[in-house]
C-alpha cells in the first residue's frame, strides 16, 4: 500500500506542471480564487500560527530537510547508485509534495495578473518621462539626505536597532494600507534569517519561505538597505510573487513612510533603478542628473557596492544562475533582467498621482 501511495505521487507530479502550465495562460483565474480569495486568508493563518516565534521555523525546516538529502546521497553514493528502480520512485514522490506544497502556499501568485493591469496604469514609458521622474527623486532625495545629515557629502546612517527597523517597517504597511488596503499586513511574521551570513556570500537581501509563509531578512547587509528589503519581503508575504512588483511595493511602503529615514531609503532606492535605466537609454542625460545629486548619496551606494564586493566569491555566479533560471521558470521570462519592470511601474505610477492633483 505505501509503495502504491508513492506510485501515485510520482505520477502526479507531471499532472501538476501540466496544470500549472494551464493556469499560466489563465491569469484572471489565478487573481480572482487564488491571490484575492484563497492565498491572503491560509497565509495569514500560518504568519498568525508561528508568527510570535523569535526565531526562523523556515530556516529551522530547510536545516533539516538539507540534513535528510546529505544523508540520502551518502547512502545513494555508498551504494554507487544501484537499483535506481528501489529510489527513483520516492525522489519524484518527494519533488511532487514540494511542488505542490509550493504552489498552493504561495507559488501560485506567480500566474496572477501583472500589477500594472491591476492598477490600471500603463507598463511603458518614455525617456523623457523617466528623466523627469529621476529629476523629482533626486529632489526629494536631496532633500531627506539634507535633513538627516549636517553634511551634503556623508552618507546616511539609520539610527535604530534591526529590531525597530523591522517595527517601523510594519508601520509603513498600516501607513499606506489607507490607499491600498490589499496591501493590509496582518499577523506580522517578519524574521531575521538564520542564514544571512551565507546569503551574503549567495548574493541575496532577502528571501520569502513559501513553506512557512515567513519574511527572511538578511541583517548582515548595510542597514541602511534593510527598510526596503524587510518591505520587499513583506509584499511577497502579501502575495505579490514577482520580484519587480515586490520591489515597486516596497518603494511605495517606504516613500510614503512617516519616518524620514525610510523615505529616505525607499527614495534613493527607487532613484537607484530609474538612473540605471536613463544610463541604458541616454548617458548624457544620466550624467546630467548625477552632477545634481548630493554627494553622500552616492556614499550610500558605495557602501552596499562595498558590502557585495566583500562577499564576492566563485560560487555566487552559480546561485545566481540558478535564481535567474528559477525566475524564467516561474513565469518571469526576463529572468532577473524583470527587476527593470519596477521602473515602468514606477514612471506610470507618479503619472497617475500627477494626474489625480
Amino acid at each position: 500500500m505505501k509503495k502504491k501511495g508513492l506510485y501515485i505521487l510520482a505520477f502526479l507530479l507531471p499532472v501538476q506542471i501540466i496544470f500549472i502550465f494551464f493556469l499560466a495562460g489563465h491569469p484572471e483565474l489565478v487573481e480572482n480564487w487564488y491571490s484575492r480569495f484563497l492565498y491572503p486568508e491560509f497565509s495569514k493563518l500560518m504568519r498568525y500560527g508561528h508568527g510570535f516565534l523569535p526565531f526562523s521555523l523556515g530556516d529551522l525546516l530547510y536545516t533539516f530537510f538539507g540534513i535528510l538529502i546529505i544523508r540520502w546521497l551518502l547512502r545513494r553514493f555508498k551504494q554507487k547508485f544501484r537499483n535506481p528502480r528501489f529510489w527513483v520512485i520516492d525522489v519524484l514522490a518527494v519533488l511532487s509534495v514540494v511542488y505542490a506544497c509550493f504552489h498552493i502556499f504561495w507559488g501560485f501568485n506567480y500566474y496572477r495578473l501583472p500589477l500594472h493591469e491591476a492598477l490600471e496604469i500603463e507598463n511603458d514609458y518614455t525617456t523623457e518621462e523617466l528623466y523627469q521622474l529621476s529629476e523629482i527623486l533626486i529632489i526629494e532625495s536631496n532633500k531627506l539626505h539634507n535633513q538627516l545629515t549636517e553634511n551634503d557629502s556623508v552618507s546616511v546612517v539609520i539610527p535604530y536597532s534591526k529590531n525597530e527597523i523591522f517595527e517601523k517597517t510594519i508601520e509603513g504597511y498600516t501607513n499606506i494600507s489607507k490607499d491600498f488596503p490589499e496591501l493590509t499586513y496582518k499577523g506580522e511574521s517578519l524574521k531575521r534569517s538564520l542564514y544571512s551570513i551565507p546569503l551574503s556570500y549567495m548574493g541575496f537581501n532577502g528571501y520569502l519561505n513559501p513553506l512557512t509563509g515567513e519574511a527572511q531578512v538578511n541583517t548582515q547587509i548595510v542597514p541602511y538597505k534593510i527598510p526596503t528589503t524587510a518591505s520587499h519581503e513583506i509584499g511577497h508575504q502579501l502575495g505579490f510573487a514577482k520580484e519587480n512588483e515586490a520591489n515597486f511595493i516596497a518603494c511605495l511602503s517606504t516613500m510614503n513612510h512617516p519616518d524620514a529615514y525610510f523615505r529616505y531609503s525607499g527614495y534613493t532606492f527607487a532613484l537607484r533603478y530609474c538612473l540605471n535605466e536613463l544610463y541604458r537609454r541616454d548617458p548624457d542625460k544620466f550624467k546630467n542628473l548625477k552632477a545634481k545629486m548630493n554627494p553622500g548619496i552616492l556614499e550610500n551606494y558605495r557602501e552596499v557596492e562595498e558590502f557585495w564586493l566583500a562577499h564576492q566569491n566563485p560560487f555566487e555566479p552559480i546561485f545566481q544562475a540558478f535564481y535567474n533560471r528559477f525566475l524564467i521558470v516561474n513565469n518571469q521570462a526576463d529572468g532577473m533582467k524583470s527587476y527593470s519592470y519596477v521602473v515602468a511601474l514606477l514612471v506610470n505610477y507618479f503619472s497617475e498621482e500627477n494626474n489625480r492633483l
